[in-house]
């Protein structure tokens, strides 16, 4: 046999055993390493859940997965507890804290105005509660009362007594384990007034990221002398990145961010602190394992945990308050009041089934030009299954639209509906994140809108077109959107100066009920009403500067 011929299976051979040893010695010494830096330390475990929003059963949860749309049942407050309590067994240094939105957001939230809450979350293993932008929705003592119930410590740096200026809640907590000493400030969004209707707010005053914060950080580590220091916001992912590249945070070590729902898988490194956010509607618990030594982090691990109910088997104590807390509403909410032959969502950042039927069932209503709904990412998927209609109850409409207000009409020229979607625009996708204003392009039916979202503001729209026809800057066209208690009355949506303002005598559920009953089974479908080349059909998130991607 020629020699050649054989060795060089020999060789092919030894080259491969060679590559394995080489390989298995490499992930010895990694081991190796990892243990050596663990070695002598403290590990403390912070698990984190944000943007709950009412939410309190398992639920179908989109997820994106090789480019495509998945469902999967996810959430539920009983199942989160078994959860904290396996994760707590395994190391008893777990804190666990929620960053707000905790109260509102469903149906059962909504009729019993937060109430519904105390009872079981006191009852949960939560050490630390920050309020959310929607903490305020039911007025200002009805949000007090039903934290304070909560018998769990609340901290919020800068939400005051408005007359007197006086915290409405202690600004930060510490805790003390096996000699480490941590530093928890809370810190809400200040443009809370502005994003929410504004009544919603009255009597309560809000600060910026002024001065105050960077004396109490400075505080925290000079007077509480913690050992690492953490800030608990709640203002977006995108303010949270900025944050985290801004001197104010040069003392700190993570920011446990929350607000935009964005599921961060590994944390986001800034240039001074790293950026978490775990999702939203309890389908998501962020955990971060901390090795200490001598008041040093010396290694760290993060994990977006998902709350799977067939891992995590309800915690009966839970589950009976929940029941208990869901039975004055139940009747009403679980009525069924259409159906559905696609999937509803709204998770995407342009255009999405869910706001396309509830944008056309204004418009049919009203027999407006255009309709008009908020941009944001409420609402669990309503998923038909087996080839069959999937019902939509009264609670799925809370989920979709967690704020029940009247319908006001009006009418704008081309030229002031052009500027005023410059703005939405630009709050959905500036480049500069510290410019954003929550991150999903407002919603309509009636008009076709074709942009670029990476030119400048007040130049991305390419066209717009109403009834098949361009739309002129001259002319007047009706739009329908929701009143917004505490807006002036010409205003709709955020559009200033709009004429012949009229509130209509019934609500936006009245309006999606009568269209369902008359329409179902209904199959939205997204259809290009609002379309970017750049971004695609499908675009969840834009984090700029940033490989983040929602999954």
């Amino acid at each position: 046999m020629n020699f050649k011929k054989r060795i060089k299976p020999i060789l092919l051979l030894f080259s491969g055993v060679l590559g394995l040893s080489l390989f298995t010695s490499c992930l010895n010494a990694e081991g190796k390493n990892k243990n050596s830096k663990r070695e002598n330390t403290t590990k403390i475990t912070i698990l984190q859940t944000a943007d709950i929003h009412g939410q309190l059963d398992a639920h179908p949860e989109l997820f994106w997965e090789n480019e495509e749309i998945k469902f999967k049942n996810r959430g539920g407050l009983a199942h989160i507890q078994t959860l904290f309590e396996e994760e707590r067994a395994k190391n008893p240094n777990t804190i666990i804290l929620d960053g707000g939105d905790l109260i509102q957001g469903s149906g059962y939230a909504a009729l019993s105005e937060g109430k519904i809450f105390p009872d079981i979350i006191k009852n949960m293993d939560y050490d630390l509660i920050v309020p959310g932008n929607w903490e305020v929705v039911y007025g200002k003592q009805v949000m007090m009362d039903v934290l304070q119930g909560f018998e769990t410590p609340v901290i919020v740096q800068n939400m005051f007594h408005e007359k007197d200026k006086k915290e409405l809640f202690p600004p930060y907590w510490t805790k003390e384990i096996e000699g480490v000493k941590l530093g928890f400030i809370g810190i809400n969004d200040p443009d809370v007034p502005v994003r929410q209707n504004p009544i919603f707010s009255e009597g309560i005053g809000f600060s910026g990221l002024d001065e105050g914060v960077q004396e109490l950080i400075q505080k925290m580590k000079t007077e509480e002398k913690v050992d690492a220091l953490f800030l608990v916001t709640h203002f977006g992912i995108f303010k949270q990145i900025e944050l985290a590249n801004n001197p104010i945070a040069k003392d700190v070590d993570y920011i446990f961010g929350n607000d935009t729902h964005e599921r961060v898988r590994q944390p986001i490194e800034g240039k001074y602190a790293k950026v978490t956010e775990p999702g939203a509607f309890g389908s998501f618990v962020g955990k971060l394992n901390l090795y200490f030594r001598d008041g040093e982090i010396v290694d760290e691990e993060y994990e977006l945990m998902e709350v799977d109910p067939e891992k995590y088997a309800a915690n009966p104590e839970i589950a009976g308050l929940v029941k208990k807390a869901k039975a004055p509403y139940k009747e009403h909410l679980e009525t069924v009041i259409g159906y559905t032959e696609t999937p509803l969502y709204r998770y995407l950042t342009v255009e999405n089934p869910m706001d396309n039927m509830i944008t056309d069932a204004a418009r049919w209503k009203t027999g407006a030009d255009i309709s008009i709904s908020n941009g944001f990412r409420f609402g669990n998927p309503i998923v038909p299954k087996n080839g069959e209609a999937a019902p939509i109850t009264r609670a799925n409409l809370w989920n979709l639209l967690p704020v029940n207000e009247k319908v006001k009409t009006g009418k704008a020229s081309g030229k002031q509906i052009k500027e005023w979607l410059e703005n939405e625009m630009h709050n959905a996708f500036a480049q500069n994140s510290t410019e954003r204003f929550g991150g999903w392009l407002v919603r309509f039916s009636g008009m076709e809108v074709d942009f670029n979202s990476q030119n400048k503001k007040g130049g991305r729209i390419q066209s717009v077109t109403v009834k098949g026809e361009e739309m002129q800057d001259d002319e007047y066209y009706t739009i329908s959107a929701c009143v917004r208690p505490g807006d002036p009355i010409d205003n709709l949506c955020r559009m200033p100066n709009v004429k012949d303002v009229e509130v209509k005598d019934y609500t936006i559920h009245e309006l999606v009920e009568e269209y369902l009953q008359k329409h179902s089974p209904v199959s939205p479908k997204l259809d290009g009403r609002a379309y970017c080349e750049y971004l695609g059909e499908k675009s969840f998130s834009t984090v700029p500067g940033t490989d983040y991607k929602f999954q």
